[in-house]
């Protein structure tokens, strides 16, 4: 399997305003002997054996500082691991955490989620504790996944978004000004609606947007316009597959 990237280089950014909130992080923990070796393994042996080819672009979108949110498309239960990869050289020493639903934190699956760093939420009928919850890790600069059409949709098109992703953003900003959270939205296309062995994958980064900019005006409408703008930029990265196609990359070595 080869792995491709147009550009690894990752955007610096200013370091965030020093934040002494601190937090009993009780709902999301991430294991230290069970998350790098998970990690290592998924990068360097299942998602190698398992898919063709992997192909990103933007990687330099995605700020190596401050409180993120990844906010990519959910297209088969694989985005869960194929963001980390995305992401690792960016994020890198960054504990990822996951926002999932809560189907996917029971038994033994959700032993392992919540030790990799996932904390549920009821997609439905969102709690004020996951949103507190969330708000927290940002102001605690932590990167947070949220998958922000709540479901695997496995057509190809961007279905409308949940409107939690823009509230916890502005919460979280408007908790403490200046905070910078910044929000990358992600575009995963799989090369079948049901990945198997071997299927190819584009994954396509957009620009970082600024949730400061969505704090003028009624809260309401910034988190109408901030969803309506994360949602026209993942429509237009999901279209980008069959013209990324065509385009020369640099292979990343496998290491």
């Amino acid at each position: 399997m080869q792995f491709y990237s147009s550009d690894h280089t990752c955007q610096e950014t200013p370091a965030p305003t020093q934040v002494n909130y601190q937090v009993a992080d009780t709902t999301s923990r991430v294991s230290p002997w069970l998350s790098p070796p998970a990690y290592l393994l998924g990068r360097h042996l299942l998602l190698p054996f398992f898919f063709g080819q992997i192909r990103i672009t933007g990687q330099k979108n995605i700020p190596s500082t401050g409180p993120l949110i990844l906010a990519p498309t959910h297209r088969a239960r694989w985005d869960a691991l194929l963001v980390p990869y995305t992401a690792t050289t960016c994020a890198i020493g960054k504990d990822l955490r996951f926002m999932v639903t809560i189907d996917e934190c029971q038994g033994l699956q959700g032993w392992f989620v919540r030790r990799l760093g996932g904390f549920p939420v009821n997609s439905k009928h969102p709690s004020i504790t996951t949103l507190r919850h969330g708000v927290k890790l940002l102001q605690q600069g932590k990167t947070l996944v949220i998958f922000p059409e709540g479901n695997i949709f496995r057509d190809g098109e961007v279905h409308p978004l949940k409107p939690g992703i823009a509230r916890l953003s502005l919460s979280a900003e408007f908790s403490q000004p200046g905070l910078g959270v910044k929000i990358v939205p992600i575009g995963i296309n799989y090369s079948q609606p049901y990945p198997n062995w071997g299927t190819d994958v584009d994954i396509h980064i957009g620009n970082a947007i600024n949730v400061a900019d969505y704090t003028n005006g009624s809260v309401k409408q910034n988190a109408k316009r901030l969803t309506e703008d994360l949602a026209k930029v993942l429509k237009q990265l999901s279209n980008q597959e069959s013209a990324v196609r065509t385009h020369a990359f640099a292979e990343i070595t496998n290491s």
